[in-house]
């Protein structure tokens, strides 16, 4: 009898639980959307460095077109909606000739096709080696995945092809050591990393160290070369096509990164070695944890950015494009925005007249006092319950009627 009456009670929480609860969720959707308050389409903005993209399997089935923010509310409302998290160099095809006959409603004026826009099996609701969805359904207990860095996709841990030798970096508590993955299957087009100092590396973990081929007539790196800072995120297309991802959106990648911005470009190799040239080897594929700020330390001379640009992984020296750059800028948004509603709320009681200034603020200061009066006859150690909030606003009309 009593687990059923556990179950019919309510349940509550306290109302700092509750206040934490809602300023977590509103900062996570904040560094998710990275501050756009999905009002306007994103389109004419062309590829975006990075941006919050959606799949709607209700309009593409197939898993072969993505939504910007704002066309997921106002295009795609009740549909089935998969959210990717953040894409970079993406243009949203709402609307196009993937949609059929649907028109985008916020800007109905698009190109037939995005072709520099890169897909994988995400769009489909798929993730990892695995394809299996997020959640999934046919498990109890969801567990955490980890994205790569370069293909965007996720990896659950066991499928990592990590071994006893290499674990995840973490802490005692369990948190994480380091900033960025890139999976066991993106990790050969990245081997030229294992050249650089052991400070780039989470927790100090030593990958197989690339060498270049002895065929190749190069220099050798200098045991201290590069920078003692590091990088925050990496990423590129995909090195082989038996990952989900196209096979045909890596030759595509490798153009397009041909037209982006690079860092500034020094004659002096921190690496001393041609990448270029060099044919790097290493005992095997694995997953590869990198510290912050990794991307730091990378060198930007003009062999090792034409090399970047051959692989289709020049965003590396593009600061904007990582996750922490990215979260840091929507958390400066969310500064602004706030900063933004408390002038417009001065600005609303400035512009009022004596009386109704009086008025309102006397009606917060009798708001005020009744939860003061009721939090000190509260005992703080119970949760607060509806009916205790309805109590305090029949409490606060008894009073505005007295007076």
């Amino acid at each position: 009898m009593a687990d059923v009456f556990e179950e019919e009670t309510e349940q509550t929480v306290s109302l700092n639980e509750y206040l934490d609860e809602v300023e977590d969720q509103e900062l996570e959707a904040d560094l998710v959307l990275g501050g756009d308050e999905g009002k306007e389409c994103t389109y004419a903005k062309g590829y975006m460095k990075r941006q919050a993209i959606f799949s709607c399997l209700t309009c593409t089935p197939d898993g072969n077109a993505g939504v910007c923010t704002a066309c997921s509310l106002s295009c795609h409302d009740g549909h089935e909606i998969i959210e990717l998290w953040t894409k970079r160099k993406f243009r949203c095809d709402c609307g196009n000739s993937k949609f059929g006959e649907f028109f985008c409603k916020l800007s109905a004026s698009k190109d037939v096709e995005n072709e520099e826009n890169s897909y994988n099996h995400n769009f489909k609701g798929k993730y990892c080696t695995c394809g299996r969805p997020y959640p999934d359904p046919d498990v109890e207990e969801q567990v955490e995945m980890i994205q790569c860095c370069i293909c965007e996709d996720w990896f659950h841990e066991e499928h990592l092809g990590l071994d006893s030798t290499n674990k995840i970096p973490r802490d005692e508590e369990g948190e994480p050591l380091y900033e960025d993955l890139i999976c066991h299957m993106c990790s050969p087009v990245c081997s030229f990393l294992t050249l650089y100092p052991q400070t780039i590396w989470a927790a100090q973990q030593q990958p197989n160290t690339a060498t270049p081929s002895k065929d190749k007539s190069v220099q050798t790196a200098p045991s201290a070369s590069g920078s003692s800072t590091m990088p925050e995120n990496g990423t590129s297309e995909l090195p082989t096509t038996d990952h989900p991802a196209d096979a045909d959106n890596n030759s595509k990648s490798e153009n397009n990164d041909k037209g982006m911005i690079l860092g500034e470009k020094s004659d002096a190799c921190l690496l001393g070695v041609d990448l270029l040239s060099a044919e790097l080897t290493s005992a095997k594929s694995q997953s590869m944890f990198l510290a912050k700020n990794w991307r730091d330390a990378l060198c930007g001379c003009e062999k090792c950015s034409e090399f970047y640009v051959k692989k289709g992984i020049s965003y590396l020296l593009d600061k904007e494009d990582s996750i922490a750059e990215y979260e840091k800028m929507a958390k400066q948004k969310r500064d602004e925005k706030m900063q933004q509603q408390e002038g417009a709320e001065l600005n609303f009681l400035s512009n009022l007249g004596h009386v109704e200034k009086m008025e309102i603020l006397s009606g917060i200061a009798d708001m005020k006092d009744e939860i003061r009066s009721f939090l000190q006859s509260f005992d703080g150690s119970k949760p607060i319950t509806s009916e205790d909030i309805h109590q305090v606003f029949d409490n606060l009309k008894k009073r505005r009627r007295m007076e």
